[in-house]
């Protein structure tokens, strides 16, 4: 049977060239980079260069990097580290009703310990409305943390002017920039924040390391404390190999987000257009153009999520229903949830993102079965049947 991958956006294969070199780092270099030996340099050097690497990626610079257990632990790390360093300073925290849930989770945990947190909405699109971040701030506002794009619907923020907004008035600002990053452009600069974290799992890089980008001069309180390492931001020995694993992906994505960029860009369009054509009652989530080349999430009215999921699934192909870290739950979508939609279309979602594992022929298989497998689920559906009606 065909199988086809269509869930980069929850994890994405390690690229050849990365496994490669953590199969010669693993074999060859052990030691501890905080040791003063050679074993502890030689290790250390091979990490030094993947932090430039990865600062590459994003307009930074090597300093700039602290290294952390992926994408979760760097959200904690800016939100937190910044709560409780800043903590004298105002209470008062400034998010978004979508962010991923490594974020708003966070907030709502200081929101228990007494900080306030305020959720901003987004439109019909996704979108957050500058001048609603503007209203949101007060003199006790310590906090933004807006992510870059949506990891459901792939809606793309305006980050830049957030961010400008945030420096005019003095407040850190944070962004999440785990699905972009090695996806479309992202400069810290241009962006104007003061942290970004990251994943190497999204950009073929292994499992179990991110980063986060703290601008210099930005003062964080750690939430884990012992050997001081990564500028006493992250105790605890680095995960080396992840780390090299790490740095060769950011380098790969880099020298091929260009043509990534278009060639996934025309393969989702190609996927959006066939839908269309192929499949009535359905909806593209997000916006039409302002989102991730890669990103594609459908609503379908009159049929159940889940079992469209698991309809493909038996076909070979890999969807999801949303966010991979919560597609397990039978809670309806947070994000869908926000940009208004009625049940029966959050309940028929399904997420579908390209990557460089997809091809033409990919697309015109999923085109191919698809209509029957939503035109089967909905001659269950009492829904359905009513709208046909």
């Amino acid at each position: 049977m065909r199988s086809v991958y269509l869930d980069h956006a929850a994890t994405t294969p390690l690229h050849p060239e990365v496994s490669s070199l953590m199969g010669e780092f693993m074999r060859e270099i052990f030691g501890n980079p905080s040791s003063l030996h050679s074993f502890g340099r030689e290790a250390r050097k091979w990490m030094e260069e993947a932090r430039q690497k990865v600062a590459n990626l994003i307009g930074a610079s090597a300093e700039e990097i602290v290294f952390t257990s992926g994408g979760t632990e760097a959200d904690n790390l800016a939100i937190l580290g910044v709560a409780l360093s800043r903590s004298e300073k105002g209470r008062h925290i400034i998010t978004s009703s979508i962010e991923h849930h490594a974020v708003l989770d966070t907030c709502k945990f200081l929101a228990k310990k007494g900080f306030e947190v305020t959720f901003l909405p987004v439109d019909r699109y996704g979108i957050i409305d500058p001048d609603d971040v503007r209203k949101a701030i007060r003199k006790d506002t310590i906090l933004i943390t807006i992510m870059h794009a949506n990891n459901e619907i792939g809606t793309i923020e305006p980050i830049e002017e957030i961010g400008k907004i945030a420096r005019d008035h003095g407040i850190i600002f944070h962004t999440d920039a785990v699905q972009t990053a090695g996806k479309i452009p992202v400069d810290v600069n241009t962006l104007n924040v003061d942290l970004l974290s990251l994943s190497a799992h999204k950009i073929y890089g292994p499992k179990g390391v991110g980063a986060l980008y703290v601008r210099k001069g930005v003062r964080l309180e750690p939430i884990l404390h012992g050997g001081g390492q990564e500028r006493k931001y992250r105790s605890g020995t680095e995960n080396t190999i992840g780390i090299v694993g790490f740095g060769k992906a950011a380098e790969i994505a880099a020298r091929d987000l260009d043509q990534e960029f278009s060639r996934t860009k025309r393969l989702r369009d190609k996927l959006i257009r066939g839908i269309f054509e192929k499949i009535p009652d359905v909806r593209l989530n997000g916006h039409l153009k302002q989102r991730l080349p890669h990103n594609a999430n459908f609503s379908f009215f009159g049929v159940e999520g889940e079992s469209l999921i698991l309809s493909l699934d038996l076909q070979g192909i890999a969807a999801s229903s949303g966010s991979a870290c919560s597609s397990r739950s039978l809670q309806p979508s947070h994000v869908l949830a926000a940009l208004g939609l009625p049940y029966e279309w959050i309940h028929g979602s399904v997420r579908m993102t390209l990557g460089r594992t997809n091809t033409e022929s990919d697309i015109d298989y999923v085109l191919e079965v698809l209509p029957d497998i939503v035109a089967r689920l909905r001659s269950f559906s009492p829904l359905a049947r009513k709208l046909q009606a």
